[in-house]
């Protein structure tokens, strides 16, 4: 049987590489990392190999490209992940480019709009028998999974609470720069009555050790939206994220106020001396990083019920998470396409089995308490 072709787009970036690497110990499959430079993808391919059960190679390919759908055809692969972010403002040149040439699509966004409007290629999907997949990453696919994990028994979903708390050391992406500050001090969606801004105002959740207390800030995410529909009761849904040290938190609490106050229009602009400034105290704080979902609602009693999931990630391995979804996802397709043909967010396609599946071999632990 031929291998399963998997073109990953953006394969030798941050989150590329790590998805890369990740499918390239399942079987059966033939990874292709494609980008603009040669060399980043052969230094990859070189960097896999010795450890791959999988077929690794690499080719030149431009996203970007008016050519795109002719330049992924020549490449023939049965699924093409989209990892090459921010996906703030982006088009679905991509997503369109793969449906032209019969090629399933999943991508790695976290944008909220960009996210929620997938759904305007389902006709097309369907009417191709092709899946197209967006939000395959920690928000809102894995999420996603947690919560409906936890909301099971329930009756009646009150609240919904996210977060996510890298580790300072853990390596941080320029895509992921430019994602979180397109968002600084802008108002963010929300079903209650007080007004939300990104980074503005935080708060601290109590994560399992080594993490132990972090604050949290409001972020725009598509859970916002994609959430409250989902489950009886219309939930109130928040999410925060967090910085591990303290006084650069607080920084980005102060960055939040000056585009309220129409001081600084769009710190995304930023990104790279932002980013560069960060970096300079990679040495402080550690590289574990966490993660939470609480679900509280009412079961068919009319019993309180509240519960906690917690994800914790050490040695570095924070970064993998965001690429889980994408490789469930590939298992999936690779075994049986037809339930995941059309084009929507990625909420409801996964389990939280199925993540677990993913995190072999990385040193991340999932938790769960009751209340």
């Amino acid at each position: 049987m031929l291998p399963y072709r998997v073109l990953v787009i953006g394969g030798y970036g941050f989150f590329g590489r790590r998805l890369a690497e990740r499918l390239s110990r399942h079987s059966d499959l033939h990874i292709i990392a494609v980008g603009r430079s040669a060399s980043k993808g052969k230094a990859l391919v070189e960097s896999l190999s010795p450890t791959a059960t999988s077929q690794v190679t690499s080719a030149t390919l431009d996203a970007a490209s008016p050519n795109l759908a002719r330049d992924i055809a020549t490449l023939a692969p049965h699924v093409v992940v989209h990892a090459s972010g921010p996906f703030q403002g982006q088009n679905y040149s991509v997503a369109k480019a793969c449906l032209a040439i019969g090629a399933h699509y999943i991508d790695l966004a976290d944008a909220r709009d960009f996210v929620t409007d997938i759904r305007c290629l389902d006709a097309e999907a369907v009417a191709a028998g092709l899946a197209v997949i967006s939000g395959a990453s920690s928000v809102p696919a894995l999420s996603s999974a947690v919560a409906d994990h936890l909301a099971q028994g329930l009756t009646r979903v009150e609240n919904i609470d996210v977060g996510i708390s890298p580790g300072n050391r853990t390596e941080r992406g320029l895509s992921t720069v430019k994602s979180i500050l397109s968002y600084c001090g802008k108002p963010l969606p929300g079903n209650g009555e007080k007004a939300v801004f990104g980074w503005s105002g935080s708060r601290r959740h109590q994560y399992p050790l080594p993490v132990a207390s972090r604050l949290l800030s409001p972020c725009d995410v598509p859970d916002l939206v994609l959430l409250p529909k989902r489950y009886p009761g219309t939930p109130a849904v928040s999410f925060g994220a967090g910085l591990e040290l303290t006084f650069l938190h607080r920084g980005m609490n102060a960055m939040a106020l000056l585009a309220r106050l129409g001081i600084v229009l769009d710190w995304s602009r930023y990104a790279v001396l932002l980013k560069r400034a960060a970096d300079w105290f990679m040495r402080f704080g550690s590289d574990v990083g966490a993660m939470h979902v609480t679900v509280s609602g009412v079961t068919a009693l009319g019993e309180p019920r509240t519960r906690t999931w917690h994800l914790v990630a050490t040695h570095g391995d924070g970064p993998y998470v965001p690429t889980l979804a994408a490789a469930a996802l590939v298992r999936k397709l690779q075994c049986d396409k037809s339930l995941l043909i059309g084009a929507r967010p990625c909420v409801g396609l996964l389990t939280l089995e199925d993540f677990a599946k993913e995190t072999h071999g990385l040193h991340i632990e999932m938790t769960e308490v009751a209340a």
